[in-house]
């Protein structure tokens, strides 16, 4: 794919999508424990959202960590903006931080 295609498409699915994750596996088979966490975090939701298999091309991987600067997967994006990884999205939801955030989709 190369590094500049892959930061074309990632904006492209921030920017299309109200509800975006990055994430290791799929949401219905996530690959690792953080990813599971976060899309279990969103299930209390009911939201819909997009979401993007970086184990599937390494240039997205790599390149999702330059676009957010933020150096681990995975990655929620709201409304086109980086909202966090799994720490920061469980914190904002044990808080009740995340609602507020997701409300208005």
């Amino acid at each position: 794919m190369g590094e500049q295609d892959a930061l074309a498409t990632i904006k492209s699915d921030v920017e299309s999508n109200k509800v975006f994750l990055y994430m290791k596996g799929t949401p219905d088979a996530p690959q690792c424990g953080f990813s599971a966490q976060v899309v279990q975090v969103l299930k209390n939701y009911g939201i819909n959202y997009g979401s993007r298999n970086v184990l599937e091309d390494w240039d997205i991987r790599e390149g999702i960590k330059k676009f957010a600067n933020w150096p681990t997967i995975p990655q929620l994006y709201v409304k086109g903006k980086f909202v966090g990884g799994c720490d920061i999205v469980s914190e904002m939801h044990r808080k009740g931080q995340l609602a507020e955030v997701l409300k208005d989709l």
